[in-house]
Order: C-alpha cells, then structure tokens, then sequence
C-alpha cells in the first residue's frame, strides 16, 4: 500500500529521499504541522482517525509527505514491510502523549524496515548500507521530534559550542593583523550570524521536522516556544512585524479533548 503510485528507489540517494518524504508524512500525523489540503492540525485528524471502535489500523507515510491511517495491505506477502498494526486500540487507555510517543517509536522502526528492505531488494554492498544507515542516523527521530528530545539535544549543543566559542575567542585576543584591518561592524555582523547559526543550527521546525537553515524565514511560537518556517504557518516576515504575540497553529486552536 503506497500513496504515491509503485514507485522503488534503487540507489542510495533515492532511497534517503524516499525515507525522508515518509518520515516528514509521520511527523506531520504526530505533531502541529498544518496539512496542505485542510485547515485543522494533522494531530487532530490523526487522533480523530483513529477510532478504537474500528479495525486493526496502521499509520501509513509516503514519498510524498502524505500520510494516512488505513486497515493493513491485504497481499501476503505485502509489497513493502507494513507498519505497526492496532494503533487505535491503544489510543483511550493512554495519555494522549504517550499514545503518540508509542506511535513514534514504531513508526521510526517502521521507516528503518522500508529503507533496508530497498537495500536489500537492490543489492546494496556493505559500503552503501553504512551510508544509507549514516545518512539517516544525521536525521532525528520521529520519537525525538514528538517527544522534544531533538530540540533538547540542539539546545545543549548550542550552549556547549558557544562556551568553547567564547573561550577561543579571549585566548586570541590581540592575535593577527588580518582582524585588526576589520571595522567593529563588521566583527558585530559576523559574530551576530554565528551566534544565530549556532543557536539555532539544530532547532527543528514544529510543522515539517526539518533543520534550521538561516536563509529561511522562522517564527517563534510565544506560547511554546517552538520554532516553525514561516511558509509552514502561512506567516511571512511582513505580516509578523504586525504580530504582537505569536500563537502557533496548536497553541491557537488548543481545547480540551472530548
């Protein structure tokens, strides 16, 4: 079962890029991100779907960033290695957090399944699963995104580079002719663009998961304090110089579950 059509990637480039599109698909179903084709949250949708009065059902994610909930592929053996299986019946005996967070957790297993099932369909050597699994270990985890981890992680990494930053920078004081030439504007605007880079190089978006890059537009959530592109939440830079207090998809539409 696949939504974007029969589709298998053969090298190891296009393997990531597959496992990338299903990644970013579970991502959206598990946390705030706003889908291209409706106006509620994706999470909503996703708890809303999974109805402990219906079937067995799986969470399903696509090449295509697109996810679904569905009954599992009826072929045996299926096309590709099927995702966890009975995921609503879980879903009103939990905390709704932990609910998601086990979801995650087989999800991420589930994606780990699919790419290595293209390894190994494909013939890839030693070499290419060692860069398949290295390009795919630089990513963060779904459980990471939904739980927080990954921004905890990107905080203390921060923090630990901008201390060892600070201290090379005094033991260096006075050293080169090269910085002396340098106007104290410009040493402000470098120094300004690194702190940026290295407070925010690993802040993952709350809508998409994907890294921080600093020629893109972000938004800081006042109330969570999560970090979203600005193209994810339909927020561009002149409309947030009229924001006062930014609430982010979530926190704007946050009730209490029924």
């Amino acid at each position: 079962m696949d939504g974007g059509g029969h589709y298998n990637p053969r090298t190891v480039e296009e393997v990531f890029r597959d496992f990338k599109g299903r990644r970013a698909a579970m991502i959206k179903a598990l946390t705030t991100g706003l889908s291209l084709y409706c106006d509620y949250h994706n999470v909503e949708e996703f708890y809303r779907q999974c109805d402990p009065d219906k079937e067995n059902l799986c969470l399903y994610g696509y090449p295509t960033e697109q996810w679904e909930v569905n009954l599992p592929a009826e072929e045996v053996p299926p096309e590709l290695p099927e995702p966890a299986l009975g995921i609503n019946f879980a879903r009103d005996g939990m905390q709704e957090k932990d609910w998601l967070t086990l979801v995650a957790v087989h999800s991420d297993a589930w994606l780990i399944a699919v790419a290595f099932y293209f390894g190994a369909r494909f013939g890839f050597d030693r070499a290419d699963r060692k860069r398949l699994f290295t390009m795919i270990n630089d990513l963060p985890t779904i459980f990471e995104v939904v739980t927080g981890t990954a921004k905890k992680q990107s905080k203390e990494k921060s923090s630990v580079s901008n201390h060892t930053n600070s201290k090379s920078k005094s033991s260096s004081k006075g050293r080169g002719s090269e910085s002396v030439k340098q106007t104290k504007q410009a040493k402000e605007e470098d120094e300004g663009a690194e702190e940026d880079e290295e407070e925010h190089g690993e802040t993952l978006c709350g809508a998409c998961g994907e890294l921080y890059a600093a020629d893109e537009f972000w938004i800081c959530c006042d109330i969570c304090e999560r970090w979203f592109h600005g193209k994810c939440v339909k927020i561009t830079p002149a409309r947030a110089e009229h924001i006062k207090q930014y609430k982010c998809p979530t926190c704007s539409n946050k009730r209490a579950r029924p």
